[in-house]
C-alpha cells in the first residue's frame, strides 16, 4: 500500500515516525509548515514542504516546495491530504495534528473523516494514541492486546451497522450518531479485535502500545 507521511506543528512522536521510517513504511514524507522544523530537529528532510509557512517562519530552500498565501480558504493540513491524495497515495500517517490548540485538533478530525470518505486510510499519530478512520461498508481489525481501551465514534450524522468483536462489551449492527459517547471506553480482553461499519464513517482511538 503506498503509504505518505505528513507532519504538522504540533507535537509531534518522533519515535514513532522514527521507527515506521527505518522499516521503509514511508514512500514520501511532507513536511506541513512548522512541521518541517520537527523533521529538520531529527535529520530527516522530508520528501517536499507545502504551507504559507507562517509558522515556521520561513521558507525551506533545496527541496521542492509547494507555497500557498496565508490568506486562503483551505488549512495547509487540508492542503498536504489534497496533495497526498492527488499523488495517488493510498494511507496516510499524520503526526503533529492532534494536540495543542482544541480548534485545530477538531479541525484535523474532520478533515481525516472527509479524506476516509473520499477513499485514503488516515491514521493520526499522538504521542500515546493512534486514531484510524473507516468508512463502510469496511471493517477495521487489530490483533489480540491483553488490556487498555478502545474508543469508537460516529464521524457522520448516523453510522449504521456498527459491529464490535473481540472486546469486553460488543455491538451487533447498531446506529452510532455523533451525539453520544456510547462507543467510550471500551476495553481489550486479549483476544482479536474487529470493528465494522456498513453506512458512514466511524473514527477508531486505540493506544500505540
Amino acid at each position: 500500500m503506498k503509504t505518505c507521511a505528513l507532519v504538522g506543528a504540533a507535537d509531534f512522536n518522533a519515535q514513532h515516525f522514527q521507527q515506521l521510517d527505518a522499516e521503509g513504511v514511508f514512500d514520501f514524507v511532507i513536511a506541513v509548515d512548522g512541521g518541517f522544523a520537527h523533521l529538520e530537529a531529527i535529520g530527516r528532510k522530508p520528501s517536499m514542504a507545502l504551507g504559507d509557512f507562517d509558522s515556521l517562519g520561513y521558507v525551506p530552500t533545496g527541496m521542492r516546495i509547494s507555497k500557498f498565501p496565508v490568506n486562503k480558504s483551505k488549512s495547509d493540513m487540508e492542503l498536504a491530504l489534497e496533495r497526498a491524495l492527488n499523488l495517488h497515495y493510498e494511507r496516510v500517517f499524520v503526526y503533529g495534528a492532534l494536540s495543542g490548540r482544541l480548534d485545530h485538533t477538531l479541525g484535523a478530525l474532520e478533515l481525516f473523516a472527509a479524506f476516509s470518505e473520499r477513499g485514503l486510510l488516515v491514521n493520526g499519530i499522538t504521542d500515546t494514541q493512534a486514531v484510524t478512520f473507516v468508512t463502510g461498508p469496511d471493517i477495521f481489525e487489530m490483533p489480540a492486546i491483553e488490556s487498555g481501551t478502545i474508543s469508537v465514534f460516529s464521524m457522520s450524522d448516523n453510522a449504521r451497522g456498527v459491529f464490535e468483536r473481540g472486546l469486553k462489551w460488543e455491538l451487533d449492527d447498531v446506529v452510532l450518531t455523533n451525539r453520544t459517547t456510547w462507543g467510550l471506553s471500551n476495553e481489550f480482553q486479549g483476544e482479536p479485535v474487529m470493528i465494522g461499519v456498513e453506512e458512514g464513517t466511524i473514527a477508531v482511538f486505540f493506544p500505540l502500545d
